[in-house]
């Protein structure tokens, strides 16, 4: 297979976290363990550590709006990460983010002639309607995302469920969809291990626990879980619930949790970044809470698979492709009574329970590496067909404004590499004057010693001298003295 030099792009990296920020995190590193090299590209965070990834990271200006939706803007032109970007011989953009993402990957395919690939992972007219009240103003969101993600020349999506989305949006091109995998292996950890990774909580054995792992968001189905809670627990149903997560509506969550009288069996971790952790959390729960219909994939819900945990699951949903009711997973209606009821009979069933999280490890699973590598042999075609010109032309207004940035960002790189070469021939300049100064002044300190030796010597000579004189004078005074004493004994 030919080695290729992958630009990952996407607007969250860590230390965010999502499922996207997660699978960009494994397609750099899979990919650069040895199918080719990869580099990502992505907004700048002030506590990042990019050390810690076996690629390069690049980051370019970012503006704090966590308050607002969660993340950093990324702020896309950046001439000197475009300079850098140009001279690394890059064969292929994945663009993972249809927003900031994508225009910066649009500006750079105009100064490298390279093809993008834009993966869809999540439903943004969702994202949109949170964000924008006006249906005006959504509808023109709508339109701007849709010519984003068509300006590319291929289109994968995670779920067929995210191209129909797409499709909702007004998308009318091709894709073809590319599941993401996890990164766990497939495999339950042991007891111990597992007991010991959720040691603090009150979890006694032989009561069900339910787990939720992701994002806080309203819009994760997390009232349906608090609200089928409450029922389970008024008919006298004994449970535990966690939730593994943060986000912006966490805070109403424990809330809500509180108010409707579950805060003595329902508990709340902060994210946890460690991997053996949240597996070992997958492999202590006995069921998987997820009615997301948010969610494109439902990468959570691989990964309790691969740990033999089944999930709960809207039927419909995207998180529920490929699933079987009864044999891998569990489907109810979008509403907290059909989710009460399916887990208070799996409460009484614990075995039914185990032997479908058995199945979902054999049917859902998918390792990272094999969708890695799957999408990897994908990037051949694509960059032949590109290079055929089997892509249509990008010939748009919208085009014709990437050209134009482009071109300016490359006006702005020769103007800043103009002046650094006038700087650094200044610096140069300044650099030779400074020796020569020194030169100079090397010049005149020994010169000023050598003066200062001959000054001193000639002080010296001049008292020894004058030390020679006035021995000389009393030596004749003395003499004199004694003539005078010799003349004055002779005539007493």
């Amino acid at each position: 297979m030919e080695k290729l030099n992958v630009c990952l792009i996407n607007d969250s990296f860590p230390p965010a976290i999502d499922g996207v920020a997660n699978a960009v995190v494994n397609y750099g590193r899979i990919i650069s363990g040895g199918l080719g090299s990869a580099s990502v590209v992505t907004p700048y965070y002030p506590d990042a550590d990019d050390s810690v990834f076996g690629f390069p990271v690049i980051r370019y200006p970012s503006i704090d709006m966590t308050k607002f939706v969660g993340y950093r803007a990324g702020v896309p032109f950046s001439a000197d990460v475009m300079r850098q970007l140009e001279v690394s011989d890059f064969d292929i953009i994945h663009s993972h983010c249809p927003v900031t993402s994508t225009l910066f990957a649009r500006t750079l395919r105009e100064r490298l002639n390279i093809p993008i690939v834009m993966t869809y992972h999540t439903k943004f007219d969702i994202d949109i309607a949170n964000a924008v009240k006006s249906r005006v103003l959504q509808a023109e969101a709508a339109k701007l995302l849709v010519e984003n993600i068509s300006a590319c020349d291929e289109v994968w999506t995670v779920s067929r469920g995210a191209g129909e989305n797409l499709r909702k949006l007004g998308y009318a091109g091709s894709y073809t969809v590319v599941p993401n995998g996890v990164d766990f292996p497939r495999g339950r950890v042991s007891a111990d291990a597992s007991e010991a990774a959720c040691a603090g909580y009150d979890l006694p054995k032989r009561v069900p626990l339910f787990l939720f792992v992701g994002r806080m968001m309203w819009y994760k189905g997390i009232r349906i879980i608090l609200d089928a809670l409450a029922g389970l627990k008024a008919d006298g149903t004994d449970f535990r619930m966690v939730f593994i997560g943060g986000g912006g509506d966490k805070e109403e969550i424990v809330s809500c949790a509180e108010k409707l009288g579950l805060g003595d069996r329902v508990f709340f971790t902060d994210p946890i970044r460690d991997r053996d952790i949240i597996r070992a959390w997958y492999c202590r729960a006995d069921l998987f809470l997820f009615p997301s219909t948010f969610d494109t994939n439902g990468l959570v819900v691989r990964e309790a698979a691969a740990c033999g945990l089944a999930s709960v699951l809207v039927a419909g949903s995207c998180a529920a492709e490929d699933s079987a009711d009864g044999e891998d997973s569990f489907l109810i209606e979008e509403n907290a009574e059909s989710m009460r009821r399916m887990l208070k009979r799996l409460c009484a069933e614990p075995e039914r329970m185990k032997a479908a999280g058995a199945k979902a490890m054999e049917s859902l699973y998918i390792s990272w590496e094999d969708s890695v590598r799957h999408a990897y042999g994908m990037y051949g075609t694509v960059i032949e067909n590109y290079r055929s010109g089997l892509y249509p032309a990008h010939e748009t207004p919208g085009d014709d404004m990437f050209r134009w940035a482009s071109d300016t960002l490359e006006s702005v790189s020769r103007r800043k590499e103009f002046l650094r070469y006038v700087q650094e021939g200044f610096l140069r300049e300044q650099q030779r004057y400074h020796e020569e100064s020194e030169a100079d002044a090397e010049r005149i300190r020994s010169l000023l010693q050598e003066r200062k030796e001959r000054l001193q010597s000639l002080i010296e000579d001049g008292e020894n001298k004058v030390r020679s004189d006035i021995e000389f004078a009393k030596a004749s005074f003395r003499e004199t003295l004694d003539d005078i004493s010799r003349f004055m004994d002779r005539y007493k």
